[in-house]
């Protein structure tokens, strides 16, 4: 086997899983005319598994030269191993949806894009996740004195979850969403302590001075954000979250879900590595919920509610 072919076949077998992770993950770092390119096969991955080089140029409106530039910054040798490598990535099942919900849609349509791309957006997540960084920044966590959750609007949501995660796991934890309160508490950070940052884009201005002053401070700064961000280059560690979805429509939804499920197996590999002394504080905590629940028989009429209602 050639040179050539052989560094074709290995584009193939590094590339095929994630290959759509992958376009979204460089789609920022491309030229504009790539990134045209980019567009066009990630809403269009299975047209443009059999289109020929001539027929994706003129369908986006660029030159054959660009085309084989956007397959050579994924890495590939040309457009033909890019091609075998995106019919593979297809051909697993992953249901790549990338079309919005639009007013013609029915309840059924709504449900299954919804559905649909929520799935996919996970499993594109579980790819791009690189195994040695999540240990670091669990690592990281586990050890740390103090943790903090920095995040503003969606992802100030998904800091606040964190915080509650995490509060269960016997660990000194605290969530800021107003940037006001983050820069001040990032400033009495000490190197004992870990922030861990949440931005959909990591273009923020006022997350990207409140992580320059934690690091200042000597913490730890983990970042959960898309990859080529200014955030992701100055954070300590970075777990990448790619998703195509556009920040400014109406309460973007699948890059929320992406940075909870993060948040959740960090949750759970931070519980593994405290050990088995953890069990007996989560038994403590979830006996303390025991009390608050009716007992299994217990019926809630409207006379039992009403008369429970003089007492709250």
């Amino acid at each position: 086997m050639s040179a050539v072919a052989e560094k074709a076949s290995g584009d193939y077998l590094a590339s095929s899983d994630a290959l759509v992770s992958r376009i979204t993950a460089v789609r920022l770092s491309l030229r504009p005319s790539e990134q045209r390119v980019a567009a066009y096969v990630l809403g269009q991955p299975n047209r443009v598994a059999h289109m020929a080089i001539a027929e994706l140029a003129e369908a986006v409106g660029v030159t054959d030269p660009t085309i084989a530039r956007f397959c050579q910054a994924l890495g590939f040798t040309g457009y033909k191993a890019f091609k075998v490598a995106l019919a593979k990535s297809l051909a697993t099942g992953v249901p790549y949806i990338h079309t919005d919900v639009s007013a013609q849609d029915s309840c059924a349509d709504v449900i299954a894009k919804v559905f649909d791309r929520s799935i996919a957006t996970l499993i594109a997540l579980r790819n791009q996740v690189d195994p040695k960084v999540f240990e670091r920044a669990a690592d990281a966590i586990a050890g740390a004195r103090r943790v903090e959750f920095y995040g503003v609007g969606n992802s100030g949501v998904v800091a606040m979850d964190a915080q509650h995660k995490f509060f269960l796991l016997g660990m000194h934890t605290v969530a800021y969403n107003d940037p006001h309160w983050q820069v001040q508490s990032a400033a009495l950070l000490t190197p004992e302590d870990v922030v861990v940052a949440i931005s959909r884009t990591g273009r923020t201005r006022d997350m990207i001075q409140t992580c320059d002053l934690a690091q200042r401070a000597g913490a730890t700064v983990i970042v959960i954000t898309e990859r080529a961000s200014q955030l992701a280059k100055l954070a300590d560690i970075a777990l990448a979250v790619d998703v195509d979805e556009d920040p400014d429509v109406y309460s973007p939804m699948v890059g929320r879900l992406a940075q909870l499920a993060l948040v959740d197996a960090l949750a759970v590999a931070v519980a593994l590595k405290r050990g088995p002394e953890l069990q007996a504080t989560l038994r403590r905590a979830k006996e303390t919920l025991v009390a608050k629940r009716e007992k299994e028989g217990d019926m809630l009429t409207p006379l039992t509610l009403a008369a429970r209602s003089r007492w709250i």
